[in-house]
């Protein structure tokens, strides 16, 4: 394998759990039969950085901005010239980010998603996050400028969606296939969606806890996929 092949950096700690599933994935996706095959990554898990709905939501997104971008420029000056942030919530300062860490390729989750839901031809994806980055409109951006409906969860939907984030994966726990449930039936039969996002690192633990169909796209599956090949390595299709 080349020396000359970017480093990865991934900025995590939001959650931490989330954090050790993307690097798992990036593992399990790379195509090596060997130590040397795998992709050279520094992990900074910067469990400090604060809760990005509340800053957002609650007035204080500077100070989570300043702090993304201090444990961006740690993995900058250590080398690496791709990002990989596993929460997407922060996306909502993706731009941002992206302009102060020149020298560093910054991998859009929320954007390449969006982008995957197109290809499978989604008309109507429902999506699954907290709500930082459901009224920020960090999906809904993304995905309207493909063509893409996304109508807004029910506000009860919704409360169940932040439950399984924060009271469950958030604490340690599991959730259950029961929690979900509620939410599968509305996003298909009251919404009417043909698709629907995972867009908090959370919901993608839970998948891993208890398995969910292909209606779900999971948007850290599609970061780490996207981890392997932009960093130069082959992909291993599991």
């Amino acid at each position: 394998m080349a020396n000359d092949r970017p480093k990865l950096g991934i900025l995590g700690g939001m959650g931490p759990q989330a954090t050790l599933e993307l690097c798992q994935r990036i593992v399990d996706y790379t195509d090596a039969d060997r130590d040397q095959d795998h992709i050279p990554t520094l992990i900074y898990n910067d469990t400090w950085i604060p809760d990005r709905t509340g800053a957002i939501l609650g007035g204080d997104a500077q100070r989570c901005y300043e702090a993304l971008l201090s444990g961006g420029r740690v993995l900058e000056g250590a080398g690496c010239s791709i990002l990989a942030i596993p929460c997407n919530t922060s996306h909502y300062f993706a731009a941002r980010l992206q302009e102060d860490l020149g020298g560093m390729k910054l991998l859009h989750m929320v954007r390449e998603s969006a982008a995957v839901l197109a290809r499978r031809g989604c008309r109507r994806v429902g999506v699954l996050a907290t709500d930082g980055t459901v009224r920020t409109g960090v999906y809904q951006r993304e995905l309207q400028a493909l063509g893409i409906e996304c109508p807004p969860l029910p506000e009860e939907i919704q409360r169940r969606v932040m439950s399984i984030i924060y009271d469950e994966i958030k604490r340690g726990r599991r959730g259950t296939p029961e929690d979900f449930a509620p939410i599968d039936r509305a996003v298909r039969e009251e919404l009417g969606c043909d698709g629907a996002v995972l867009g908090c690192t959370e919901l993608s633990v839970f998948r891993t806890f208890h398995g969910l169909p292909e209606f779900y796209l999971d948007a850290l599956d599609v970061l780490a996929r996207r981890c392997v090949t932009a960093c130069g390595y082959p992909l291993r299709e599991c």
